[in-house]
């Protein structure tokens, strides 16, 4: 039988959001004022240049429950999201954005989804509220893609609304734009997912940080976590079959070059173009393979020596950093 949550933390990140925080921060209030939960909303101020963080004082000094982590400069949402968990106290980790996009009032609903004893609870942006062109198809082929690499299947990995039973986050060092990947990583440990739909909401104060441009580093994560979720154990298997594939290749087109020289009579040192093709598959494959090797390095540089992907400048109503 799973631990009933009786206590909770929000982590929101916040890259100029000056318009949005009280709004934000009542509606939050307001939901928890109908709920028997223990609460924290972890705020991290990802260098903002507006007056975020101004607003993020004031609201720390009126309520001890809010919680504030700024960073020095600009890391980006998962280096946030990650700082956020390092420092939650919650029984469950409820994710969410600043915008105004994502409902307050639906996290009860989740958590009591949580409660029934499921261990990641994702939402799903079903009705969305962004532009189709540059938003919303962008999404559905990236949680196709996504869903198919990984075998978990959701329709919305890009929902940053999402509750997590603190547990399943453990162990975890985030970077790049792994976050999105947290549900796939949770799955390969045996965690219990469900996908609930939720509201969403247009923007109404500030521009959006996303765009198009991050669909290149989300396809590059999705490689790094097919690696690492199933070949990080034994990557000879992947390496070798790969080796064994090219031996095989480079054998039938020397078999094919033999036959034209020996029954056509045709010149196996004059042909560019084959020798050309077979050097870009090569150049290739290994390109990728030094990404896949490189974030193995990243990922041992972070954990064995225990360095965050993010520094601090300062903190508000937090005791101790972990």
């Amino acid at each position: 039988m799973k631990k009933t949550i009786s206590s909770i933390s929000i982590i929101i990140p916040v890259y100029n959001e000056e318009g949005n925080l009280s709004l934000l921060y009542e509606s939050l209030v307001s939901t928890f004022a109908t709920m028997d939960y223990n609460y924290e909303m972890i705020f991290v101020d990802d260098g903002s240049n507006d007056t975020s963080f101004s607003l993020l004082e004031q609201l720390a000094q009126q309520n001890t429950n809010v919680k504030v982590i700024r960073f020095t400069r600009n890391y980006g949402q998962t280096a946030a999201l990650a700082a956020g968990i390092d420092h939650a106290q919650g029984d469950a980790v409820v994710f969410m954005d600043a915008d105004l996009q994502n409902d307050p009032t639906d996290i009860p609903m989740m958590l009591a989804k949580l409660n029934e004893g499921y261990d990641v609870v994702s939402g799903w942006r079903k009705d969305r509220q962004d532009t189709w062109l540059t938003r919303i198809l962008p999404s559905k082929i990236a949680n196709w893609v996504i869903s198919k690499v990984t075998k978990v299947h959701l329709h919305d990995y890009g929902c940053t609304l999402k509750v997590y039973r603190r547990q399943v986050l453990n162990g975890y060092h985030l970077y790049g734009e792994m976050h999105r990947f947290l549900p796939a990583f949770a799955a390969q440990v045996g965690a219990k997912i469900v996908e609930v739909p939720v509201k969403h909401h247009p923007r109404r104060y500030g521009q959006s940080k996303y765009g198009l441009g991050r669909t290149g580093k989300v396809i590059l994560d999705l490689f790094t976590v097919k690696f690492l979720n199933h070949y990080a154990q034994h990557p000879i298997y992947l390496f070798g079959s790969v080796g064994i594939v090219l031996v095989l290749l480079s054998f039938l087109l020397l078999s094919y070059l033999l036959v034209g020289k020996f029954f056509y009579g045709l010149s196996m040192i004059r042909s560019p173009l084959l020798l050309m093709s077979s050097m870009f598959v090569i150049l290739g494959v290994q390109s990728i393979f030094l990404g896949l090797i490189s974030e193995l390095l990243v990922r041992t540089y972070h954990e064995s020596q225990d360095k965050p992907t993010y520094h601090v400048s300062q903190i508000l109503n937090i005791n101790t950093i972990k």
